[in-house]
């Protein structure tokens, strides 16, 4: 272990530790989705500390379990339990997965989600043949508003700006199946007016090909306000960034192994991220220190695929 690893592990120690007399600040731990069966397509959502350790199945369920987003303590996550297969519904529950409720009824698409107001708004992406549409819902799963991006698909929906725009993944074509899907990131209000495509995928970079992702699904950073996507370019998967304005677009890091989904600690210090090999043979969570950019490799080689992974309030 190299020394900014170690490091790297002391200030994870320190962050995840408070004192017993300190109530006030919340404890922090990871979720992220296991692959635990692939002959009957059995995906859990584990948790564990920061450190690595504790690892644990808080789904245990065979089923497809997994989760997108977590929001202060509450973990959410899509689950096909007492449904067709593959036919998700939106659940909830705590870091060690008590207190399960069924969000809503609506079934959903296979999409990120995030929140607004507190908690108390959900964006998410039902399962409808109209692609572009977006529905907000509230504490109680109800269906309060609409928003339609008025592109043939749209998916993983961010909000942005206190809730005010929202940034999404769009495609050209209703699918990646179909030429001409041309995937990027785009910016709308929350009323659907002044959408802006934000990323603009190399012309000359065909890396990508017709399934990778040109744009997959983005991320606030909390403090600096700038919105972070993994995309395969010069053949590997790497994370960028882009100004909310889309004045700006950079590489965000410089990791060897490809890089995908990924997540900020609340505070924006942190950077969780899926890695892998070029063969995608395994796939490991890292957690990044954003000042040093030292990087700890959290998961062993237990599970193939291990991804995803998201922050949450153990407490």
């Amino acid at each position: 272990m190299t020394k900014g690893v170690t490091i790297l592990g002391l200030l994870v120690l320190l962050l995840s530790c408070k004192s017993e007399n300190d109530t006030s600040e919340h404890e922090l731990g990871l979720v992220y989705n296991v692959l635990r069966d692939v002959d009957i397509d059995n995906y859990e959502v584990f948790s564990m500390n920061l450190d690595g350790t504790d690892k644990k199945n808080i789904t245990d369920l065979y089923n497809v379990e997994w989760t997108y987003y977590s929001y202060q303590d509450t973990l959410y996550f899509i689950s096909d339990r007492g449904a067709c297969k593959r036919c998700y519904f939106l659940y909830k529950s705590n870091f060690k997965g008590e207190n399960v409720q069924k969000v809503s009824n609506l079934e959903l698409a296979d999409s990120w989600m995030s929140t607004r107001k507190d908690g108390s708004e959900l964006i998410v992406k039902p399962k409808l043949i109209i692609e572009s549409t977006f529905y907000i819902l509230d504490g109680n799963g109800k269906i309060i508003d609409q928003l339609d991006t008025g592109l043939p698909f749209a998916a993983d929906p961010l909000f942005v700006n206190d809730g005010k725009q929202v940034v999404f993944r769009g495609g050209k074509t209703s699918g990646k199946n179909i030429t001409g899907f041309d995937e990027e990131l785009y910016i709308i209000d929350e009323d659907g007016q002044n959408r802006m495509q934000l990323t603009h995928y190399p012309e000359k970079d065909s890396t990508a090909g017709r399934f990778g992702y040109r744009a997959g699904a983005p991320k606030l950073h909390p403090t600096e306000n700038f919105v972070t996507y993994q995309s395969k370019q010069n053949g590997k998967y790497s994370l960028y960034a882009v100004s909310l304005d889309g004045s700006k677009t950079w590489k965000l890091t410089e990791n060897t192994q490809n890089e995908g989904w990924h997540d900020w600690s609340p505070d924006g210090k942190w950077l969780a991220i899926e890695l892998f090999d070029d063969q995608q043979s395994q796939f490991h969570i890292g957690l990044m220190n954003w000042e040093t950019k030292e990087m700890e490799i959290l998961t062993d080689d237990t599970f193939q695929y291990q991804q995803a992974p998201n922050f949450i309030y153990k407490n």
